[in-house]
């Protein structure tokens, strides 16, 4: 029996042909994380001789967390996507108690006005990185476990959205209003991809435009980026300072930059450089070719990710479909929103670009992330489109 088994493995993997990942997927993520390892270098080589002494700093932190994102992502590659299905609930839990304790004081750890990490000696831990996972592991587990009631009832259809507005409310009180941005748009994009009526899902981006509106106008700092957001340069000085020099890096680097190494901006007068404004680096020394090939790379990513869900659903592998629109939603929507507000079209939000920016965490949980729609797609494969029900004949 065991070798019948084998047997029948051997010819499933067989039938993957040459390659037994999606190499469009693989090769796209790997060229954007080596893509920012060596932006990062460059952005960051004066920050980290000024602050730590040695030009080099930020860099090895850097590839130290690749090193860490790689063995995280081949641990996410091996667990079967029933897996992560089963523990849906138990990982929403997980999320929950990570947004608790970092507001707990003496275990938060605050960082420019922001409590958003958890202090694990050398280490941070940001909770609301993860959360963006999990959230989409329980939104997809929902979504096959209460379909129908979805569909017909407005009570099913609601329930989610009470998880989700208690992820949001903790997610600002840290606060981190771009996490709660990014995670509400991709639940959205999910919902819709299921096929809920338009009766309830209308109504829902309605309500969820609205409250965001409100929640950016209430704090004074949110309504100051607003303001910034809308004339930049008569607050050059002050809360549109930012943007401006984001701006300005753009204008220097024309078509084809000033070259790898030679950013003006990076000198100190572009603040998160080597972080959430990495992408007006790139444009300042690489110029419109190096910033376009980003944002063509980031779309070609999102699509396939969708593409491998639309196919998942062809083969009734429903868990399958909805994680894979949920993670390729989430890459678009924070890649979306970092690199508008580096082109000036958002306000300000604290969101590093996936796969490229410096930080652990982000970098840790986007491998995660291509790594299980890897395994989606490898799954996806290996199963056969079910034949349709044939209907009982009378007589």
């Amino acid at each position: 029996m065991s070798m019948a088994r084998a047997a029948n493995r051997q010819t499933e993997l067989s039938s993957l042909g040459k390659f037994p990942v999606d190499p469009m997927i693989a090769g796209i993520a790997m060229f954007l994380l080596l893509y920012g390892l060596v932006m990062v270098g460059s952005a960051s080589m004066e920050v980290g001789a000024k602050t730590y002494g040695n030009a080099f700093h930020l860099l090895t932190r850097h590839g130290m967390y690749l090193v860490i994102s790689g063995i995280a992502a081949v641990v996410a590659i091996s667990v079967p996507v029933h897996v992560w299905q089963r523990w849906d609930a138990g990982l929403l839990g997980f999320a929950f108690l990570l947004l608790v304790i970092v507001l707990i004081p003496g275990i938060g750890k605050e960082v420019n006005g922001s409590t958003r990490w958890i202090a694990l000696g050398p280490f941070s831990l940001q909770g609301s990185e993860f959360v963006k996972l999990f959230v989409m592991i329980y939104m997809a587990g929902y979504l096959v476990r209460r379909s129908e009631e979805i569909e017909t009832s407005l009570s099913g259809f609601a329930k989610p959205l009470v998880v989700l507005t208690f992820i949001v409310l903790l997610l600002l009180g840290q606060p981190d209003f771009g996490a709660a941005i990014v995670i509400i748009s991709a639940a959205i994009g999910m919902i819709f991809l299921a096929g809920v009526p338009y009766r309830f899902f209308l109504p829902l981006v309605a309500l969820c435009v609205s409250a965001v509106a409100l929640i950016a106008t209430l704090q004074p700092y949110r309504l100051a980026r607003l303001t910034a957001f809308a004339d930049p340069w008569e607050h050059q000085f002050g809360s549109g300072y930012q943007l401006t020099q984001a701006l300005i890096a753009f204008g220097r680097g024309e078509w084809f930059g000033l070259g790898l190494g030679n950013s003006i901006q990076k000198l100190f007068f572009l603040p998160e450089a080597h972080t959430d404004f990495l992408f007006s680096i790139i444009a300042e020394e690489l110029g419109i070719i190096g910033a376009g090939l980003v944002i063509l790379l980031f779309a070609a990513l999102v699509i396939r990710g969708l593409a491998v869900g639309a196919e998942a659903k062809t083969k009734a592998l429903m868990f399958h479909a909805y994680l894979a629109y949920g993670i390729a939603l989430i890459l678009g929507i924070q890649a979306s929103v970092n690199l508008g507000v580096n082109l000036g079209v958002l306000p300000t939000k604290g969101l590093t670009l996936p796969l490229m920016s410096y930080g652990g965490n982000s970098l840790i949980v986007s491998c995660m992330m291509i790594a299980i729609l890897l395994r989606i797609d490898f799954e996806t494969r290996q199963a056969k489109v079910p034949e349709p029900k044939k209907g009982r004949r009378d007589g």
